[in-house]
């Protein structure tokens, strides 16, 4: 991020900050493409090595005139539309990739719609395997691509992988001991610790509107079991998630007012409320190693759900297996937003560019092709970040970048914010009255999802409020390039059990 010199200040503001809603989704666009004229679709059940099958529907490129990689996607979400005759509107993460031929493979994960067996929340690794009913995404993954190699004539040998959000975790977790076919994966937003920074809680803070949100939509099935014509989603009855959730009361209550169906994933999230062992074995990072394909995985700086993710899972690859290209993404976008978007905007600020349609068209599908298909080098650093303010692409031998300095910016008396601490450190604190009752919005207007823009979002409405501390330096004299990780260090104490 680069600030530029005077009239622009640099502001912090401490707010409540509720994340987007987590939709842990991927959303088809309808591109100019006709799916149907250029592919068949096929539909299997492919068996595992503890004899389960898994719901998989493959499209085949109708030109026979030369063999294709397979591009895997395996998804908690289904892998509708079901029938042979019924078609996606879009193949693959980009819509060069479905131009240029591939063999696109959608698999409905162990225990989610049609596939049979039982579905475990980020169903934790088993680093040594020693039965046939020892499985796990990566044994999943390996089974499959086995079948397909065998079954689906017409391909070259190699795999891909790519998923966003939960099929992100599901390309990382696929990738680990990796099947020798698998050649290249991308996992975007990957949820990686759902603990200490992604989706479930931030840090150890629980997310009760996304988890609200998406736990009131994803439930468990008795599988196989086809999708519902029409999708019903939860009914707020309000426009207003502060006084719905108010009302509710204490987070114990959600269970018996809204919650009655049996629900074991929303009751394991409120239940494990500690970093405890049912975490931990879902933290995925220390899993991955014995990886043989090249990576590249994809964030973006304003992903409320995981943003997190993303670098968690690229420096636990580099750490485990310095042997393989292993590259970060992380452009100006939301949750998954790379790909639906253009990207050169969110909310009111300007990126001076479509970010997405250059991710997609000039780093995407050159590693795909490079790695799957024997393409020219597709020429990609070890780190491609987005840099906002001057709004241009940066590269990067390694993130963080180094020959960096660290500097310290000191929250001061009177509102101000400068990189000199306090001079008198015994007197230096800020106090306000906070009441639970009477929450700080996070935008400025009734809603019980989480927009999208709310991490860009002028959040000045609140700044007038007794409750709301805001800091500011004085006009900077020249440019300031923030890169890299923050680590805040805030100090704070409440003569109550809770506050904002």
């Amino acid at each position: 991020m680069n600030l530029r010199k005077a009239p622009y200040l640099i502001f912090i503001s401490i707010l409540l900050s509720v994340p987007q809603v987590w939709t842990r989704t991927h959303a088809d666009s309808a591109p100019e493409f006709n799916v149907k004229e250029h592919y068949t679709k096929y539909e299997f059940r492919i068996p595992m090595r503890d004899g389960k099958l898994l719901f998989t529907a493959v499209y085949v490129p109708k030109d026979s005139s030369r063999s294709y990689p397979f591009m895997v996607d395996r998804t908690p979400y289904s892998v509708a539309p079901y029938g042979v005759d019924q078609y996606r509107k879009m193949l693959g993460p980009a819509d060069e990739v479905q131009r240029a031929g591939y063999i696109f493979v959608y698999q409905d994960v162990r225990g989610r719609y049609m596939s049979e067996g039982s579905f475990i929340e980020m169903r934790p690794h088993i680093d040594n395997k020693k039965s046939n009913s020892d499985v796990d995404d990566s044994s999943d993954m390996y089974d499959t691509v086995e079948w397909l190699l065998k079954n689906v004539p017409n391909n070259n040998g190699k795999v891909g992988i790519w998923g966003i959000s939960y099929p992100g975790f599901y390309t990382s977790a696929s990738i680990i001991d990796s099947h020798p076919a698998i050649k290249a994966a991308s996992p975007e937003a990957p949820m990686t610790d759902l603990f200490k920074g992604d989706d479930a809680y931030h840090g150890g803070a629980f997310m009760l509107a996304a988890n609200f949100g998406f736990y009131t939509f994803f439930k468990p099935q008795q599988t196989p079991i086809l999708p519902p014509k029409n999708m019903r989603f939860f009914e707020y009855g309000t426009a207003d998630g502060y006084d719905f959730f108010l009302r509710m009361g204490p987070l114990a209550g959600a269970k018996p007012l809204y919650f009655k169906d049996p629900n074991w994933l929303w009751d394991d999230q409120v239940a494990h409320d500690t970093y405890d062992d049912y975490w931990k074995a879902r933290n995925l990072a220390p899993h991955m190693k014995n990886i043989h394909c090249a990576v590249l995985t994809v964030g973006g700086w304003f992903d409320a759900e995981d943003l997190q993710g993303p670098f968690s899972t690229y420096h636990a690859i580099g750490k485990n297996n310095p042997e393989i290209y292993n590259g970060i993404v992380v452009g100006p976008w939301v949750h998954g937003g790379w790909a639906r978007y253009d990207g050169n905007h969110l909310g009111s600020i300007g990126f001076a560019s479509n970010t997405g349609q250059f991710f997609r068209g000039q780093i995407l599908f050159p590693f795909f092709e490079q790695y799957l298909k024997g393409g020219s080098d597709a020429k990609l650093p070890a780190a491609f970040v987005f840099e906002t303010g001057t709004n241009i692409w940066r590269e990067y031998a390694s993130w963080p970048p180094k020959n960096t300095e660290s500097k310290m910016l000191y929250f001061r008396e009177n509102g101000g914010l400068s990189f000199e601490p306090p001079t008198d450190a015994a007197g230096a604190f800020d106090e306000y009255v906070s009441d639970p009752s009477k929450p700080v919005p996070f935008v400025s207007y009734p809603s019980t999802s989480v927009p999208q823009e709310y991490m860009v979002a002028d959040q000045r409405f609140a700044a007038s409020r007794p409750d709301v501390v805001v800091y500011q330096t004085e006009p900077l004299e020249q440019d300031v390039t923030i890169v890299g990780p923050l680590s805040p260090k805030l100090f704070a104490s409440t003569s109550g059990t809770d506050s904002d």
